[in-house]
């Protein structure tokens, strides 16, 4: 089987929509995150979708299975909030190896199931790894600047421990996602380092940040390019954006990391910005248009879709990427 940077030359790869947007759609209750297993926790847990591995599996793997079936190269683990760090909120954190490990193990089961299938177009996991919901370059109390909620030590841990269990789990790539702090992103990113020194292995990177707002920065206060500077001593698959903003509002940021990088770029913008009832009304055609830009312009190597994006808008991405050569990268991934 060829590997993802090989493939990575040849054509644009299609990353997964979302797994929220989706799992909305079953409509699950209280009950339903709980599952047997957790029905006396003494705390809430509606809302915590990564839980949902455990206690909906089947669920997790159809909407895995949804997003291969509309042509998508790639999808991410359930995993999004799995640190004890974000964990915190639903007194969860001793369960974070078996969460990521689980979500891992049921995505990996999905795309090996389609690579079977389809040998020409192996599926790849990604296991994703967010943002945490603290932030270590900023503090949370605007009357003491100096403040921090989270230091590098804490993050570094909280990351390492998902990292090993998302590869544990079979997950092929690792991707640092929705960077809003990119202190926060080093963190992850040492972590992988360290595990990748103690196993003696190397594993693609992909590494995606968010821009807010229209200023063009990230939460943390950095432009596109000083974002790529932070985070390009370590060697990595790709480097792109996510969240936050639509595909058209990514172009002018998109333009600038694939001028300035060697690596390869990747976008999974949301379908469109959110309308007053925080909901997204893009079509998949509307979307896809707008990702005609990218393309046409040699931008990215990689795309899929964020927040409001579903199987429908991943199949229009993926009729239109198949028509273009990918970004040419000025020298091979290693």
């Amino acid at each position: 089987m060829k590997g993802i940077e090989e493939i990575l030359q040849e054509r644009i790869l299609v990353l997964d929509g979302a797994m929220g947007t989706m799992l909305q759609r079953y409509k699950f209750e209280e009950e339903d995150f709980r599952g047997e297993r957790f029905k006396d926790w003494e705390h809430p847990l509606k809302g915590n979708n990564d839980l949902l591995s455990l206690t909906q599996p089947e669920a997790i793997a159809e909407v895995h299975r949804k997003y291969f079936e509309a042509g998508a190269d790639i999808v991410e683990t359930n995993t999004f909030s799995g640190t004890t760090i974000a964990m915190a909120d639903y007194y969860m954190e001793d369960l974070v190896y078996e969460l990521n490990y689980e979500s891992a193990r049921i995505a990996k089961e999905v795309a090996n199931e389609f690579t079977k299938k389809e040998p020409h177009k192996p599926r790849f996991v990604a296991g994703s790894i967010g943002p945490t919901n603290k932030t270590a370059s900023m503090s949370p109390d605007v009357n003491d600047p100096g403040y921090r909620g989270v230091s590098f030590d804490e993050l570094r841990i909280a990351y390492k421990l998902q990292i090993e269990a998302l590869l544990d789990g079979g997950s092929d790539i690792l991707l640092v996602e929705t960077i809003f702090d990119t202190l926060n992103a080093k963190a992850a990113l040492f972590a992988i380092e360290e595990v990748k020194d103690e196993r003696n292995i190397e594993v693609p990177i992909m590494v995606s940040g968010t821009i807010t707002d229209a200023s063009g920065r990230t939460l943390s206060g950095q432009t596109a390019e000083a974002f790529l500077i932070s985070i390009s001593h370590i060697p990595i698959l790709s480097v792109g954006f996510n969240c936050a903003l639509g595909a058209k509002q990514l172009v002018p940021h998109l333009e600038v990391v694939s001028a300035k990088t060697d690596y390869g770029v990747s976008a999974h913008p949301n379908a469109g910005l959110p309308n007053a009832f925080g909901e997204y009304d893009e079509t998949p055609e509307e979307m896809a248009s707008q990702i005609q830009e990218y393309v046409e312009k040699g931008l990215v190597n990689i795309v899929g879709g964020c927040c409001g994006t579903t199987p429908e808008h991943i199949k229009a991405i993926t009729d239109l990427v198949a028509k273009y050569q990918p970004r040419k990268l000025s020298h091979p991934i290693i």
